[in-house]
């Protein structure tokens, strides 16, 4: 037995801080503890002195001081290093966060402020019902300072009011837990046409804010901004200024609080890893419709560069679906019958099995195929003009050899060009039939350049698409070669404006389009709307006939197919070097970048990456590669830890398999990118 002089000399006086949901300042209380007490038995003693009846299962203690959760209850005060002098703050791990999504849609709900950021965007998205939450995450908005101090002056926020509350939507601890929007037991399907939930998934938002006039807001395209507005968004960036964007997102192993946010800040969820898994319409509705969203900013804000034949393109696709979203009528619930689930399933699985039985069918082929034609080529040398000269090609595995002539094939090619690990970028004009492949192959000394010109759009598909695969190592007996020659083919064929130019012409006074909405404002000074209206509806002619969510995947696709795609710019000093230059992540690849000509000097492919690892002293990234190759660099654009995020965040999404079911291995994620620090 401990006497009451002992416990006193023992014990101390701890102050705690108590945020109650019902009033503005938390309110102190004095405890008195000693150093062998569990935090578990530290939070009853608290509830039993606040005196308050309400469920406090969702309160934990935050300890200001070390920026840290105390959510180990079993561990004591000693343990955790908690004395007299520390300030603790029992509030709730769910606090209501401003989300802007990619659409550009504010809505505000609950999220979870101890849980490790990974964690959170995957209970954001089972809300949102965005399935492969692992593609997202969150990104710190750019500080406007001149912008803040406009928006104080103004009375009326319109940001505030456009906010869509799903703050009751979040699951809390201590409540039945609902599954979202999708269980993974069961499959939502949803109307091919409009996207909208089917009637057995519209049960499942009984208990949710999600009904069915917010879900369109989710999974429906929005009105387009007045051009007003996008003329006020829009900013030319260059490759520094979107480093500096980059910097901006959060660390996955680490909770909001620890970040320094607070309730009803503001947050943006954007994909993040360019890597889309499993894309499909039949469930897909609201992530398919929020991508598109993501592209179409992208184009519009001229964050990603196409061309301007690429950009009417674009723009006919947004008003094909801005169109079919207006004429499209809701979904009538209440008439339809049931879908029985494991039918519905078994039907899915037929024509997976199906599908996949075909797709093997060209990796069945011993011989690997050959593509060989006549190609123009030429090598850009300086104060030379640009002179095309014919020889002879042959493709074969994953090198390009040209002779010159036909004849001339048996005998020793002039050169051979080994494609594996090089860049490839389209340049093409299909207006004016220009197909062109530009080829940056790595050598000792940096990056060869190499154009080829081809006859036709299907000769360019074919060896495009060849190109394309050889690039990362593959060649044309992959089961992928075909689809890929189909879908340039059809983004060919959505640029030809001189195959809609030879249809009807549309009548321009009896169409209704604010045609500067659909393009970057850059366009909007070059061209009168008279003029882009002409161009777009001439555009709109080869995608008329797509269904919404055919033009929205189109739309993806398309974007996937610009050169600059899922590249994100850091600004790094390689270890040796003395100046400052860019490095490119993509989802394959790590791109070394000349910041004074943004030209790229080297390539290095994650398949030939043997292990990366991060010195947190010196806060540098190392990477090895095959073939004795390894680099070193320091980020100074950001923390290095974003970077290293980034790499083994790939690397992570390169282990998914359909084999799997929808539960995230997170251990392996927190492995592959929480480094040692």
């Amino acid at each position: 037995m401990t006497t009451a002089a002992e416990y006193g000399a023992t014990s101390w006086e701890l102050c705690v801080q108590v945020e109650h949901q019902y009033e503005g300042e938390p309110k102190e209380f004095n405890i008195r503890v000693t150093g062998d007490l569990h935090i578990g038995g530290l939070m009853l003693k608290l509830v039993e002195k606040i005196q308050i009846p309400q469920d406090w299962s969702d309160y934990a203690l935050w300890w200001e001081q070390k920026n840290c959760w105390l959510l180990k209850t079993h561990w004591t005060l000693d343990k955790y290093g908690v004395q007299a002098d520390a300030n603790l703050l029992y509030t709730p791990q769910h606090k209501a966060l401003r989300l802007q999504l990619p659409n550009m849609k504010t809505v505000r709900l609950k999220v979870s402020f101890s849980a490790k950021v990974f964690k959170a965007v995957t209970e954001i998205c089972k809300t949102l019902n965005i399935r492969r939450s692992e593609e997202l995450s969150l990104l710190k908005p750019l500080d406007e300072p001149q912008k803040k101090k406009k928006k104080k002056e103004k009375s009326n926020d319109p940001i505030i009011e456009d906010i869509l509350n799903l703050d009751n939507t979040a699951v809390t601890p201590g409540t039945a837990a609902s599954p979202g929007l999708y269980s993974k037991t069961m499959t939502p399907i949803y109307d091919p046409v409009n996207g909208t939930p089917a009637s057995s998934t519209m049960m499942w938002f009984s208990d949710s804010l999600l009904t069915e006039q917010n879900c369109n807001v989710l999974a429906v395209s929005q009105p387009n901004c007045p051009p007003e507005k996008l003329a006020k968004l829009y900013q030319p960036l260059s490759l520094v200024d979107k480093a500096a964007i980059n910097a901006g997102w959060l660390d996955s192993s680490r909770s909001l609080m620890e970040q320094g946010f607070q309730e009803e800040d503001k947050l943006l969820l954007r994909f993040k890893y360019f890597s889309f898994f499993d894309l499909n319409p039949k469930y897909d509705a609201v992530r398919i419709n929020q991508l598109y969203e993501q592209a179409r900013w992208a184009i519009l804000l001229e964050e990603i560069e196409c061309t301007e034949e690429e950009m009417f393109m674009f723009a006919s696709l947004q008003y094909h679906i801005s169109k079919m979203s207006k004429s499209s009528e809701p979904q009538s619930y209440s008439n339809e019958p049931d879908i029985d689930e494991v039918e519905a399933a078994l039907a899915n699985l037929e024509v997976t099995l199906d599908g996949a039985h075909s797709d093997r069918m060209l990796e069945d082929i011993t011989d690997v195929p050959k593509l060989s034609d006549y190609l123009k080529l030429f090598r850009p040398k300086k104060l030379t003009l640009r002179a095309y000269k014919e020889y002879w090609f042959v493709f074969k595995d994953t090198s390009i050899s040209y002779y010159k002539n036909m004849e001339c094939a048996r005998a020793e090619p002039i050169e051979q060009l080994h494609l594996r690990g090089c860049e490839v970028v389209p340049d093409v004009n299909v207006s004016s039939k220009k197909f062109g492949i530009k080829l940056l192959i790595p050598v000792a000394d940096g990056m060869n350049e190499i154009y080829l010109r081809c006859e036709n759009e299907n000769q360019y598909a074919k060896w495009m698409a060849a190109c394309m695969l050889a690039s990362k190592g593959k060649t044309m007996a992959y089961s992928s070669y075909r689809t890929e020659v189909r879908n340039i083919q059809s983004f060919l064929k959505m640029k030809d404006l001189n195959s809609a130019q030879a249809q009807a012409a549309p009548n321009l006074e009896a169409m209704e389009m604010n045609s500067e909405c659909f393009v970057s404002p850059r366009y909007v000074k070059k061209y009168k709307n008279k003029q882009l209206t002409a161009r777009i509806l001439e555009a709109h002619q080869n995608v008329s006939h797509m269904s919404l969510v055919e033009a929205k995947m189109r739309f993806i696709q398309a974007w996937q197919s610009l050169p600059e795609f899922g590249i994100k710019y850091y600004i790094v000093r390689f270890r040796g070097c003395k100046k400052d230059e860019l490095l490119g992540i993509s989802y394959n690849r790590l791109i070394r970048i000349d910041m004074s000509t943004c030209l790229p000097i080297i390539t290095w492919r994650f398949s030939n990456m043997k292990q990366w690892n991060v010195n947190w002293e010196i806060r540098q990234v190392a990477i090895e590669f095959d073939q004795n190759v390894s680099i070193a660099f320091a980020c100074l654009s950001c923390d290095c830890k974003i970077v290293h995020e980034y790499i083994g965040g790939y690397i992570f999404l390169s282990t998914r398999s359909k084999d799997q079911n929808e539960t995230l291995d997170e251990e392996l994620f927190h492995k592959l990118t929480g480094g040692q620090d």
